[in-house]
This record gives C-alpha cells, sequence and structure tokens, in this order.
C-alpha cells in the first residue's frame, strides 16, 4: 500500500451477513468524507455488487483506504477473491460490469482475482485526521450490525429512491405538457407563417407581373413617342421647307425696305423651326436605336479645323476659342455623328461663355478617345447637373433670353454618344465654368474595299452657261407651297414647268406632253418617289430624275440606275439647276 494511502477498513466476506456490514460500512465512509446521499448510495452498491460476486468464488478480502495522491484525494477499495472474477456482461447482471456503471474507475488485475474499485473525491471532501480516526472507530463499532437493521436502511434508501423518481416521473410530465403546448404553439405559428409567406409571394409574384406589363405599356409608350416624333418631325420639314423657300424667293423679288424686313423675320423664324424640327427628329431617332452607324477611319485634325470654322462666327468678343488634338490621336467611328456630338457640346459652350475661352481638345488612351469640351461660362449647379440631359429642360441663367435653345442638344449628344459606344459625362461650377468630356471606344480600321469611280462634280455654271438648257422640267410634290418654290427656282433655266400633286397626276401629264427632267419628292400620296421612278425609267428611259425629301435618302437598290438625291433643307436654285444638269449629261 503506497505511504500516502490511509487504511480506513479491512475485513473478510464468508457470508450475506458480512456482504450486509460491506454495504454499510461503504455507506458510513462516504458519508463521512462528505459525498452526497447518490454518491453514498452508489459506494455502498458497487461494493455490495463486487462483494456478492466474490463471495460466490470462496471466502474474499476486502481492503478500504484513502489515497491522497497528486490528482486530489481518491476512496479506493480492493476486493481479492478466491477466484477470478467475470469482467464482461451486462449491468444487469450485477459484479463487475455492474460496478463500472456505479464508481469513477473500475480495473481488475491479470489474473482477476483483484478488483479495486476508485472514486474520486472532491476539495470539500473531509479527510482531516480527527475525522479519519473517527472513521475508522464508527466502521469498526458498527460493522457488526444485524441484518435487519441494514435491511431497514436499504428499505429507506429505496422509499427515497422511489420518492425521488416519482418526483421525477412528474417533473418529466410536466416538461413533456408543456414541450406538447409549446410544439402546438410552435406548429401554429409555422402554420401561420407558411400562410402569409404563401400570400405574401403571391402579391410578390402578382407585383412582378405588374411590374412586367407596365414596362411593357412603358416600352410601347417610348415607341410610340419616338413614332410621334419622327413622323411630326417629317410632316413638318415640308412646310418649314416651303416657308424658308418661299421667303427667299421673295426676297430676291422687288420688296419695300419693310417688307424685305418682314419676308427676313419670316424666314429666321422658320430656319429657326426646322433646326427644332431637325433636333427632334435625331432625338427620337437616337432614343429608338436607330442611328445608323458608319464606321471609318477620322482624320481629327481636320474635324477639329471644320468646327472651328463652323463654331468662330457665333463666340463671343472677348472670347478665345482654342482647338487642341495631340498628335497621336486616331479615331474609327461615325464622323458624321461624333461632328453632331460635338458641335453641339461647343455651341453650348460658346453660348454661355461672355469671357475666358471655349477649349477643344483631344487625347487616346488604352484604345479610348476622350474629346473635351471646356469653357469659363456661367457654369451649372450641382442640382440641376442630371437635369441639362433630359429633353427640353434649360437651366435658368441671366443669359437665357439672349440665346436659342431648345433643350435637346445635350440629350441628343448623350444617346448618340452611347449609339457610338462611348458616354457623355460633365462637371460644373456656378460661375466657374463646365467641361464636357465624350469618351469613344476606337473600333478597329475598317477594311478598304475597292469601290466604282464616282463621276467628278459637275463645275460651278458660268453665267453663260445659264439659259433655258433645262427644257421642260416637272415637279412632282404634294406640298403645292414647296412644289411652287422648287418651280421658281427653275424658271430661270428651263423653258417650262409643270406641277404635279402626287405620282399618278405626273403620269397622266406625262401622257399629254413629254418632259426633259423631273423633280420627285420621296414622300407621296399613293406612289412614292420611289416607286415613281421605277414607272418613269421603265415608261420614259431618258427622262432625267432627281429625288428630294425632307428626310434621309431611299434606298434605290432594285433600280436598275438610281436617281441623283438633294435634302430639301436648303435647297437652292444652283444646287438644283447643278443637280439637274449632272443628271442630264449622265443619262
Amino acid at each position: 500500500m503506497p505511504a500516502r494511502a490511509t487504511p480506513l477498513l479491512a475485513t473478510r466476506l464468508e457470508s450475506d451477513t458480512d456482504l450486509l456490514a460491506l454495504r454499510r460500512a461503504g455507506r458510513e465512509i462516504a458519508r463521512t468524507l462528505g459525498l452526497d446521499l447518490h454518491a453514498q448510495v452508489r459506494v455502498a452498491t458497487a461494493l455490495s455488487e463486487v462483494g456478492r460476486a466474490a463471495i460466490a468464488l470462496g471466502p474474499a478480502e476486502v481492503t478500504i483506504d484513502l489515497d491522497r495522491g497528486v490528482g486530489g484525494a481518491r476512496l479506493r477499495a480492493d476486493v481479492a477473491s478466491a477466484a477470478a472474477l467475470q469482467d464482461s456482461g451486462l449491468a444487469a447482471d450485477g459484479g463487475v460490469p455492474a460496478a463500472r456503471r456505479l464508481v469513477d474507475e473500475v480495473s481488475r488485475a491479470v489474473d482477476g482475482r483483484h478488483v479495486t474499485l476508485t472514486v474520486r473525491l472532491g476539495a470539500s471532501a473531509q479527510t482531516d485526521a480527527a475525522t479519519l480516526d473517527a472513521l475508522g472507530r464508527s466502521v469498526t463499532m458498527g460493522y457488526g450490525a444485524d441484518a435487519l437493521d441494514e435491511l431497514r436502511v436499504q428499505n429507506a434508501e429505496l422509499l427515497r429512491t422511489h420518492d425521488e423518481l416519482l418526483a421525477q416521473k412528474e417533473e418529466l410530465r410536466r416538461l413533456n405538457s408543456e414541450l406538447e403546448e409549446t410544439n402546438r404553439g410552435v406548429l401554429a405559428m409555422y402554420h401561420q407563417l407558411s400562410a402569409e409567406l404563401e400570400e405574401t409571394n403571391t402579391g410578390v409574384v402578382a407585383l412582378y407581373a405588374e411590374l412586367d406589363e407596365r414596362g411593357r405599356e412603358l416600352a410601347a409608350a417610348n415607341e410610340a413617342k419616338s413614332r410621334f416624333l419622327r413622323n411630326v418631325s417629317h410632316e413638318l420639314r415640308s412646310p418649314v421647307n416651303s416657308i424658308i423657300g418661299l421667303s427667299s424667293l421673295l426676297e430676291s423679288s422687288s420688296l419695300a425696305a419693310a417688307q424685305a424686313e418682314q419676308v427676313d423675320f419670316v424666314r429666321e423664324s422658320a430656319t429657326t423651326l426646322l433646326t427644332l424640327v431637325d433636333e427632334l427628329l435625331d432625338l427620337a431617332r437616337a432614343e429608338a436605336g436607330h442611328e445608323d452607324v458608319a464606321l471609318a477611319p477620322i482624320d481629327v485634325p481636320e474635324l477639329f479645323e471644320e468646327l472651328r470654322g463652323t463654331t468662330l462666327p457665333l463666340v463671343r468678343d472677348g472670347v478665345d476659342l482654342v482647338v487642341v488634338c495631340a498628335p497621336d490621336v486616331s479615331l474609327v467611328s461615325d464622323r458624321r455623328l461624333v461632328a453632331r456630338v460635338l458641335r453641339n457640346l461647343l455651341t453650348n459652350a460658346v453660348k454661355f461663355t461672355e469671357r475666358g475661352a471655349v477649349r477643344l481638345d483631344a487625347s487616346a488612351a488604352d484604345g479610348t478617345v476622350r474629346f473635351t469640351v471646356e469653357d469659363t461660362g456661367l457654369g451649372i449647379g450641382p442640382e440641376h447637373l442630371d437635369a441639362v440631359f433630359e429633353e427640353f429642360v434649360q437651366v435658368p441663367n441671366r443669359l437665357q433670353p439672349t440665346v436659342r435653345g431648345t433643350g435637346l442638344g445635350l440629350p441628343y449628344a448623350r444617346r448618340t454618344s452611347e449609339a457610338l459606344g462611348g458616354t457623355l459625362t460633365a462637371r460644373s461650377e456656378p460661375d466657374v465654368g463646365s467641361s464636357f468630356t465624350v469618351a469613344l471606344p476606337s473600333a478597329p480600321p475598317v477594311p478598304v474595299t475597292a469601290s466604282a469611280p464616282r463621276p467628278p462634280a459637275p463645275a460651278p455654271a458660268t453665267d453663260e452657261a445659264r439659259g433655258l438648257d433645262l427644257g421642260h422640267v416637272m415637279v412632282v410634290d404634294d406640298d403645292r407651297a414647296f412644289g411652287g418654290y422648287v418651280a421658281g427656282l427653275l424658271r430661270e433655266n428651263a423653258a417650262r414647268v409643270s406641277v404635279a400633286h402626287d405620282g399618278q397626276h405626273a403620269l397622266a401629264l406625262l401622257r399629254d406632253a413629254a418632259a426633259d427632267a423631273a423633280v420627285v419628292d420621296v414622300r407621296l400620296p399613293g406612289i412614292d418617289g420611289v416607286q415613281l421612278l421605277e414607272r418613269l425609267r421603265a415608261e420614259h428611259p431618258r427622262l432625267t430624275v432627281v429625288l428630294m425629301s425632307s428626310g434621309s435618302a431611299p434606298e434605290q437598290g432594285g433600280i436598275e440606275r438610281p436617281a441623283a438625291f438633294l435634302p430639301k433643307s436648303g435647297l437652292t436654285q444652283d444646287v438644283l439647276v447643278r443637280a439637274l444638269r449632272a443628271e442630264g449629261q449622265d443619262s
């Protein structure tokens, strides 16, 4: 036995009486050392179970001691039997397997005859010398107690255990009842949440369907608006062009000074209206994504010189127009659209700059070309900076009454920049100036394909060459005012001018009297201009034909000999006569 072990009991087991005495002694030792009631019962029962298995094999020796080892105090009982004890089996069968369920540790010697039971004691265990001396005397004096006393003690323990089990059963029943109630509440909440979630999902699905429907309606409304703008713009162009043309004819006639001034006002107002109509049409085309982008290498320095020439007359006195282009800038894009965007930005800049400078420059980096238009003008407040890209929005300022504008230039510039695959951004500070930056990707160079050589432009007609060389010219236009204007442009160079108001009327006039040339509007009721051109090419192959329109040039792909095209906007006598003479030479 280790030197630090204190012996508490040594006894011999030969009968059931000795077994009862051992059980009582084990309980008493556990109680005195400070173990609780359940621990006392477990220690006594473990000793009883191992002792019963031992005396079944013959007399057995039992020693109980207190070990104060490094890991703390431990109560240890060693049972030496006459033969090897069974170590395996069910706990319900008793013996060593049952003892393993009751104490902290059970070890068995190699020969199987010695079994050691160990119970670890807590820090509050009573292990002082006085307690141990008293314990030794108490165990010795009580060891001879009869079986009846031990049976009473066991019965009392069983009753207490029974009462505890009943209390635990009642507590378990109560807990089960509460758990069932909780489960019912959880299930009810789950069903409620499921119903609410299902209702919410139904609402979300309905909301998405409504949003999709609204999106389709908005897209349809936007398309209708764009279509309306395109149609109205086309319809307005013809009468406005007529007003401008007739005003030009009136100006060339003999008018009094007051009349000439009034006619000039009419022409100027019509020109302003035509600019608005053109901007509306351009914006509608850009919004609908109908911009025809024709990629080609752009000579940026040449473009800048062109922009400088067209912008310089608009610059106020005391304002410098600076155009700078880095030498390494190269761009493949649509020159026409790029020029429109930059012209819009430059025009806005010079309108609202009274002093300082307006600067246009270009730089290239990482496949992107940046065009920047800076000015030292009035500037734009941060609250209006986003609004200037909305249609018809004009920021209030003191120069607004003196400049013309529709509020469409910047929206068109942004949409066109996006159509070219780029962006348009702005920054500005009131009374300091504004800066607009167009960033465009430079597309790969367009391969050059061989094309038929274009005939040289005809030389301007000299005074000597002018005369009635055009012969009989027929003008076909459903707009009587513009048809009269075109007829007026031809009277000095044509022996006869007749006017038809639609395609059928024109064919009827030609059946009555042959013509040498025809000027045909593209947009005609019934037979349009291109269809009429096909009929004229078939029935009158030697007839010289020139097409005109307020819109863009029509497709003539299926016609064997396409006709020249002239826009109605800016149509003058020289342009018209020159085109008819050139077409007459080709035919």
